[in-house]
């Protein structure tokens, strides 16, 4: 439970808040299962504090710092937390739907198991992070930076991805039905056994991806390049592979029933 002095400090606004914190650096804050709702907590500093269960949903945190803290089960859906700093903190099973995340440092953060449906990470850097089994559908990812973040059987369904960067991410076993990957860069990024149903790919760079085994049926992938990827056993049904590269491109056991494919004379299998 919360520590109510704490508690009392905090709400006492930032300027009572910033001076307890720099004069007692070495106190464990616990904020645990507060309740804050709705406070206006822009740009505190919550590095390192315990905020296990916390209620914060609704509430104001444009650019608070909550590095390194415990915010494992915490509740912050429909939260402002536009360029908010969240740096090596662990959110397991944390609710986040409906949060303002744009801006935001997610980097090497753990977020196994978090409800980011419909949320906006629109240019936020999600680097290292461990997102294994989240529920990000709808979400908004327009540019975010995801380099070497783990999405193992996350749901990315309907997610805008645009111009993400996802160079060695791993997305295996993940849902991206009918989601938005257009110029994205997903270098050595793994899509084993992904589900890419109706999504749209198109101009990205694959460059040695591996999506073997991965269901692309009705997939926009016209003018990614694939060079070297791997789609050994994917299912392309449908897929529109149109000024594709697919130079090196592994194609063994694959569907290409109906498969709209680059031009032969185009040189992109030699």
């Amino acid at each position: 439970m919360a520590n109510q002095e704490h508690l009392k400090l905090l709400l006492a606004g930032a300027v009572t808040w910033t001076k307890w914190r720099n004069q007692n650096p070495e106190v464990d804050i616990d904020l645990s299962n507060a309740h804050l709702q709705w406070e206006n907590l822009r740009g505190a500093n919550l590095q390192n504090v315990n905020l296990n269960k916390v209620d914060l949903s609704n509430a104001l945190l444009v650019r608070t710092n909550f590095s390194q803290a415990n915010l494992s089960s915490a509740i912050l859906s429909h939260a402002k937390l536009i360029e908010a700093n969240f740096y090596q903190a662990n959110l397991t099973i944390a609710n986040l739907s409906g949060a303002n995340l744009n801006r935001s440092d997610f980097s090497q953060v753990i977020l196994i198991g978090a409800n980011l449906q419909s949320v906006n990470f629109q240019d936020a850097v999600i680097t290292d992070a461990n997102l294994i089994g989240i529920d990000a559908s709808y979400a908004n990812l327009k540019n975010s930076d995801l380099a070497n973040s783990q999405l193992i059987r996350s749901n990315l369904s309907f997610a805008t991805l645009i111009g993400a960067n996802l160079i060695a991410a791993d997305l295996s076993e993940a849902t991206l039905y009918e989601a938005e990957l257009m110029q994205c860069h997903v270098y050595q990024a793994n899509f084993y056994k992904a589900n890419l149903t109706r999504s749209h790919l198109g101009s990205s760079y694959l460059f040695r991806a591996n999506l073997s085994e991965a269901n692309l049926t009705n997939a926009d992938l016209s003018w990614c390049n694939l060079k070297y990827a791997n789609l050994a056993g994917a299912n392309l049904t449908a897929a529109n592979l149109r000024g594709a590269n697919l130079t090196g491109a592994n194609l063994t056991g694959a569907n290409l029933t109906d498969t709209i494919m680059p031009k032969a004379d185009n040189d992109l299998f030699s």
